[in-house]
C-alpha cells in the first residue's frame, strides 16, 4: 500500500527534486546559450526596450491571476522553487565573487573556461539573466496570487516581497540605461561638456561649477639617492625615513638622522631657510642633520620637496650620496562644487572620495586632479553617472527594512499572546 501511495518523480504537486531539475535546466540552457553565443547584451534593453519588457513581466504576473487555483502556479510560486531559484542566484554570486570581473569577452581573444562559461562577466552571462527573469515571474506572479486575497495583517509580507521584487526588477532592466562620463572642470569655471568614448564632445544636461579645490597630505619621506643615478639607495632595498615629528630620529643608508625642524606648509625664507606660510603654493620643509657613525662625517641643513611654485632643496652627504624628500602622499582632496540642473535646481556641496553628490537622478564622484601639480591643480576630475532606475531601487531597499521591521514586531507581538493564552489556559483548568 505505501509504495502505491507513494509519488512519482514529475508528479503533481510538485516538490523540491522537479524543483531542483528545473532550476538545474534552466542553468544548463544558460550554459549551452554562453558557449553558443558568448555574453548576453544587457544594452539591448535600453530604454524603450527595457520599458516593453517590464510591461510584459508585469503583465505575465497579472496573467496568473488566472491560474490561481492551479497546481501548477502554486508550485511556481511556493516555497521549493523560490529557494531554489534564490539557491542557483547565491551560487552564482558566490562564484562572481571569487572570479575576477573583466567584462564582455571579446572575439579575438583565445577563452579559457571561466571566460567561456561567463564566470568573468556574470552578471551579463546567460546561466545569470536566465535565473534572474524567471525569479522575476516567479516572485511578481506570489506577490500578486497574495494580493488577491489581501488581509491587512499581511502588510509586512507585502512591503518585504514586492521592496524585494521592485529592487530586481529596476537594478536589472535599469542598468543598461546607466550612463558614465569623466568631466574636468577647471576652478572659477562652469562645465558641462564632456568626451564620449569616441573622442566627440558631449554637452549634458547638468551643469558643474568649481569653486575651489583642496588637498591634505601626508608628512613626506626623506631617502638618500646616487647623485648619477637618481635611484634610492641602497638599490636592493632602499631605506626611506618617514617624517614624524613624534620619532625625529631615524637610519637610512648606514647614515643617523635627526629631525630638527619640520614645516608642512613652508616657503623660502632664504636661499637656504623656510618659514612657515599656510598658502597654495606652500611646500613641506625639513631641517636635519645627517651623521655617518663610520666616518663621523656631520651634514645639517634645509630639504625641501617643491612643486610648481617653489624649487626643490636637497642636502649634498658626499660626491655620491645627497638626501631627497619624496612628493607627499594625498591624504585628502576635495572640491567645492555648485550643480545645476535644467529644472532650476542649484545644489552645493563638498566633493570627497566616498562622499559623492546626488541630484535628481545623477551622482557625482570625486574622481581626481593633475597629479603633477598637486595640491596647485587647477581642475578636478568628476565621475558622473546617470541612471534614471536609482530611486525604484532605493524605494525598494526602503520597503524590505519597513518590512522586516514590521514582522519582526508582529512577531513578537504574536508570541506573547500565545504565551499569556497558554497560561490563560492552566489556570482555567
Amino acid at each position: 500500500m505505501q509504495q502505491e501511495n507513494k509519488r512519482k518523480f514529475w508528479q503533481m504537486p510538485w516538490g523540491y527534486p522537479e524543483s531542483i531539475a528545473i532550476t538545474a535546466g534552466i542553468a544548463f540552457v544558460g550554459f549551452v546559450l554562453q558557449i553558443a553565443v558568448s555574453d548576453f547584451n544587457f544594452y539591448l534593453l535600453t530604454s524603450p526596450v527595457n520599458l516593453i519588457v517590464g510591461a510584459l513581466i508585469v503583465g505575465f504576473c497579472l496573467l496568473t491571476l488566472a491560474l490561481q487555483k492551479t497546481k501548477f502556479l502554486k508550485w511556481f510560486t511556493g516555497v521549493p522553487f523560490s529557494v531554489c531559484l534564490i539557491s542557483a542566484l547565491l551560487i552564482l554570486t558566490l562564484i562572481m565573487g571569487l572570479t575576477p570581473q573583466t567584462g564582455p569577452s571579446s572575439a579575438n581573444v583565445k577563452k579559457d573556461i571561466i571566460s567561456l562559461l561567463g564566470f568573468n562577466n556574470m552578471t551579463g552571462s546567460w546561466p545569470f539573466v536566465l535565473i534572474y527573469f524567471t525569479t522575476l515571474l516567479s516572485l511578481g506572479s506570489l506577490i500578486v496570487r497574495r494580493a488577491a486575497k489581501f488581509n491587512i495583517r499581511d502588510w509586512g509580507f507585502y512591503l518585504t516581497h514586492f521592496g524585494l521584487w521592485l529592487v530586481l526588477f529596476a537594478g536589472g532592466l535599469g542598468h543598461a540605461d546607466i550612463e558614465r562620463y569623466l568631466m574636468h572642470v577647471r576652478e572659477g569655471e562652469v562645465e558641462w561638456r564632456v568626451y564620449d568614448d569616441e573622442g566627440n564632445v558631449k554637452e549634458l544636461p547638468i551643469a558643474i561649477q568649481l569653486n575651489d579645490f583642496d588637498m591634505e597630505e601626508y608628512p613626506p619621506k626623506l631617502t638618500i639617492i646616487d647623485r648619477e643615478t637618481g635611484e634610492p639607495q641602497p638599490q636592493s632595498d632602499p631605506d626611506f625615513y618617514q617624517i614624524d615629528t613624534k620619532i625625529p630620529k631615524g637610519k637610512i643608508n648606514g647614515w643617523e638622522l635627526e629631525l630638527n625642524e619640520y614645516i608642512h606648509n613652508a616657503v623660502r625664507n632664504s636661499d637656504s631657510t623656510y618659514r612657515e606660510v599656510p598658502m597654495p603654493g606652500s611646500t613641506p620643509a625639513a631641517r636635519i642633520t645627517m651623521h655617518n657613525p663610520l666616518t663621523g662625517e656631520v651634514r645639517k641643513g634645509w630639504v625641501c620637496g617643491g612643486n610648481q611654485a617653489q624649487l626643490y632643496k636637497t642636502l649634498e652627504l658626499d660626491e655620491e650620496q645627497t638626501v631627497v624628500m619624496t612628493v607627499p602622499e594625498p591624504k585628502r582632496f576635495m572640491s567645492d562644487i555648485e550643480v545645476y540642473t535644467p529644472d532650476g535646481t542649484i545644489k552645493s556641496a563638498i566633493l570627497e572620495v566616498n562622499h559623492p553628490l546626488r541630484i535628481n537622478s545623477w551622482t557625482i564622484y570625486q574622481y581626481g586632479y593633475d597629479n603633477a601639480a598637486g595640491r596647485l591643480s587647477t581642475y578636478s576630475s568628476m565621475e558622473l553617472v546617470y541612471d534614471p532606475w536609482i530611486i525604484p531601487v532605493y524605494i525598494g531597499f526602503f520597503m524590505i527594512a519597513t518590512g522586516a521591521i514590521v514582522m519582526i514586531v508582529r512577531g513578537r507581538s504574536l508570541n506573547r499572546k500565545r504565551i499569556v493564552s497558554t497560561e490563560h489556559n492552566k489556570e482555567e483548568k
